[in-house]
């Protein structure tokens, strides 16, 4: 089994640090970039730059085809019913959830009303919703973990009565756990509340479709799924999105400003103040591309097979002295995997495995609440992609048994 994407394809990862080939397992936090993404921005900067939805010059009517077309090309790619309408450009996942927190949590959301989150969330899908609580006066519920690391829904429905709002992550960037998503969303609404999907782990790993999740707003981030970063994305249902306010004021969201106030543009750019990131969502729909061409199935039944690899290798080599935390099954997961080693500090392993070229991530990964669950302040994260194959794997064990003669 090899790379289902050709290592060549991403510049980065030719070259090589302390002497070592880069062995780059830190897609969760953001992915590498193929030369395709690279030439196409490169190419809107030489040939095209120019403000959208402004001019009526040549270059400046390339630059909306452009513009609007990456907005397409990402609809298309999560199954939006009407993108040219629904899809709105952000700055990160984080900035899309904030925004419905913000637009529609602030218009629809009164003392006494639920919210359910769960304890795996990332901070960008709680803090927003503790914000409005305290100023709101909201009630917030949480969805706890089971011993399988799974989320427990044995008691869904008690705690569906009277919420408002679920707000749910669609794949855990620590855990790697795959919720039911669309089970979650069906008896969410039924108990007449809307759900939004934080999506940033499942859209750059498996076909995602909003129809079939089931969701009524969806976030997620172009530079985790092959793209730039400083863009992402929130979908949202169009009925929705019309009853939203704007979240931002200023040029571009508006029709007309007077002394005594102001109205709202169209869709989607009312949501859309200001000069929007043009090239990163050029780059973003280079990305979509390129991830339709590999073909999300392919990926998907890649990372499995390499999950599979991971666990089983990383396991076997090291025994009770790891411990990794998640679902066993790959079919349940994605490819992260969050361990600890031992007493060693996940910072130190970080450190002595980037001397060996392996690049993990350390820290509490913005899910502090998952962290007390888990009794740990800390994990060490390797996280694959499309890009990785075996030899990383095995580049990562080799490079732990290094760290576990280090530290005796």
């Amino acid at each position: 089994m090899s790379s289902i994407a050709c290592k060549a394809d991403f510049p980065l990862l030719s070259q090589q640090v302390h002497g070592r080939r880069i062995v780059y397992l830190d897609s969760a936090s953001s992915s590498q970039r193929p030369q395709v993404v690279l030439d196409t921005m490169d190419d809107y900067y030489r040939t095209t730059h120019a403000n959208v939805h402004r001019g009526i010059y040549a270059i400046a009517e390339e630059a909306d085809r452009r513009y609007e077309g990456a907005r397409m090309a990402v609809g298309g790619f999560i199954g939006a019913p009407d993108p040219e309408h629904e899809v709105i450009f952000t700055k990160n996942t984080t900035e899309a959830i904030n925004l419905v927190s913000s637009s529609w949590g602030r218009c629809n959301l009164r003392a006494g009303d639920a919210v359910l989150l769960t304890d795996m969330d990332h901070h960008s899908n709680i803090v927003p919703w503790l914000t409005l609580a305290e100023e709101r006066s909201l009630e917030l519920r949480w969805l706890g973990i089971d011993e399988q690391y799974r989320l427990d829904l044995s008691e869904l429905d008690h705690q569906l009565d009277g919420v408002k709002l679920v707000a749910c992550t669609a794949m855990s960037n620590v855990l790697g756990t795959i919720p039911p998503f669309a089970q979650i969303a069906e008896r969410a609404h039924s108990a007449g509340a809307l759900v939004l999907a934080d999506a940033a782990q499942l859209v750059p790993h498996l076909p995602t479709d909003v129809g079939s999740l089931g969701c009524d707003f969806l976030a997620f981030s172009a530079h985790k799924m092959l793209g730039p970063t400083g863009i992402g994305v929130l979908w949202a249902r169009r009925a929705l999105l019309e009853e939203m306010p704007p979240f931002l004021g200023g040029g571009g969201m508006i029709r007309d400003v007077r002394h005594d106030g102001f109205s709202a543009n169209v869709l989607p750019w009312k949501f859309e103040a200001g000069t929007p990131p043009i090239a990163e969502a050029v780059g973003l729909g280079a990305a979509v591309g390129y991830l339709e061409s590999t073909g999300m199935e392919a990926v998907r039944k890649h990372e499995m097979n390499l999950t599979s690899y991971a666990l089983d290798t990383l396991s076997e080599r090291f025994g009770e002295n790891l411990r990794i935390f998640g679902p066993p099954d790959a079919e349940e997961r994605g490819g992260v995997i969050s361990f600890a080693y031992r007493d060693v500090h996940p910072h130190d392993m970080a450190q002595v495995l980037d001397q060996s070229g392996v690049c993990v991530r350390a820290g509490h990964h913005c899910t502090k609440p998952l962290m007390r669950h888990l009794g740990v302040s800390a994990t060490a994260r390797a996280s694959l992609y499309l890009y990785n194959d075996e030899s990383d794997v095995d580049a990562l064990a080799e490079a732990m048994a290094k760290a576990d003669t280090l530290f005796g």
